[in-house]
């Protein structure tokens, strides 16, 4: 029968005799080309909300032992400690903890801001090694949390500085906290550099680059005397003294461009580096103004009174020209090389001083231009003391005029327990002559 007897097979009005003639077109094709799109429509849906998993990160060893070669984590970024040779309370170290990222540099020691690729705070196992824990040669305060270790990693000197076990849930948020705080403040050449920070897995470390010197206070109690143990650049000259301020103060008045007042500016919280470079850390008051929030002065330990500026022991509001008062003192503890400042004043009678109109006498071993730049930081109207911007440009025309030959001697060797007597430490901790 030919396709056209096939076709008219079908009465005209036989709907069903139609549809199954027709069925291929009318049915199959239109199945398949549904049940393809909806196939099609399900594996987008998958590739777009399921996306593969990232790769973990890694994790730490436990917690490093002395005298081992232990190997560990991650990098943190930002600021250097040392600090190890000052007493106990003093630590630049202590109840410190570092930022995670870097994320912007500051160049030349100005307060111009360039942008820095973001470093990566992961590190592999095995990224450390020599790892040894620091001599306790000075004790801790007995709520110290951290420990502190040596180590190398890549081919540099590193300090560990690493949660105790024992630490509690606050303790730890707030070393991440600190961490944090002190990523948003970025690089600059008179801070120290933070290399990384291992928060995946306890003990939570953080990572900085070692400064040979430690921190300045000690540092100035070796050079108090001649001692031939000692290496010839422990000679520290007027000349010296203008240079390491005016990087002090080059990092004080970037951390101010960032909104950030350090509160705790002294030898304790300043490190030296093999060349003599001169960088400020010790943020742990910053960072808890930072977090306390609306506590209208800082004086919260009885150590930091005599650094301290007016409206400050008086607890009204901090502010830049705090930091200035407490460099002018920083000035005094240099040229003196490591004295008390006050020595004469209770701590708790300083701030009835200087209502009175007293002020820091000036030492046999200051000239008349050094100590015309402390009169200036330690006004006690904040209004009339000198800005960081003029501070700057002081300490370096005073730097080109400086004495850079005669070198600044104390015969008697640092007293550590008169030292903590007048310098208003309490006095329940143990500690060592160093």
């Amino acid at each position: 029968m030919s396709s056209n007897s096939t076709t008219t097979a079908c009465a005209p009005n036989d709907t069903l005799c139609t549809i199954k003639q027709h069925e291929l077109e009318i049915i199959i094709v239109p199945a398949l080309l549904l049940g393809g799109t909806l196939i099609t429509l399900v594996a987008l849906c998958f590739l777009r909300f399921c996306p593969r998993k990232k790769q973990t990160r890694t994790t730490i060893p436990p917690h490093y032992k002395g005298s081992s070669h232990r190997h560990t984590h991650r990098n943190n970024h930002r600021n250097e400690l040392k600090g190890i040779d000052a007493p106990p309370g003093i630590n630049p170290l202590e109840h410190e903890e570092l930022p995670m990222t870097v994320q912007q540099v500051q160049q030349n020691g100005r307060s111009t801001r360039a942008a820095v690729p973001q470093m990566s705070t992961e590190r592999q196992r095995g990224a450390f090694s020599h790892v040894i824990m620091l001599p306790q040669t000075l004790p801790r305060r007995p709520n110290d949390t951290v420990s502190l270790y040596r180590a190398r990693m890549e081919n540099r000197n590193v300090i560990l500085t690493t949660l105790k076990e024992t630490a509690s849930s606050k303790e730890k948020k707030d070393f991440l906290g600190f961490a944090s705080f002190v990523s948003g403040l970025g690089s600059h050449p008179f801070l120290p550099a933070l290399l990384g920070v291992v928060s995946v897995q306890p003990p939570q470390t953080m990572v900085v680059e070692e400064l040979q010197y430690g921190d300045l206070l000690g540092y100035l109690w070796r050079c108090r005397k001649d001692n031939p143990g000692l290496e010839s650049s422990c000679d520290m000259t007027e000349k010296r003294i203008f240079s390491m301020a005016k990087q002090v103060a080059s990092a004080m008045e970037y951390l101010h461009s960032q909104r950030c007042i350090h509160g705790n500016v002294a030898a304790r919280s300043v490190l030296v580096g093999a060349d003599l470079t001169a960088k400020l850390w010790g943020l742990g008051s910053a960072y808890r103004r930072r977090t306390q929030a609306g506590s209208p002065g800082e004086v919260e330990d009885m150590e930091m009174r005599k650094w301290q500026a007016p409206e400050v022991l008086a607890r009204r509001a901090v502010s830049q020209s705090s930091d200035v008062w407490s460099f002018g003192i920083l000035l005094y503890e240099m040229v003196t090389l490591g004295d008390p400042p006050f020595a004469e004043v209770m701590a708790t009678e300083l701030l009835q001083y200087l209502q009175r109109g007293r002020h820091l006498k000036r030492p046999a071993s200051c000239s008349s231009s050094l100590f015309s730049i402390v009169k200036s930081c330690c006004q006690w109207n904040a209004q009339h003391r000198i800005s960081v911007s003029e501070l700057i440009r002081k300490l370096q025309a005073g730097e080109h005029s400086a004495n850079g030959s005669t070198v600044l001697r104390v015969a008697e060797p640092i007293n550590i327990e008169r030292y903590l007597r007048e310098a208003g430490y309490g006095e329940a901790y143990n500690y060592a002559v160093l």
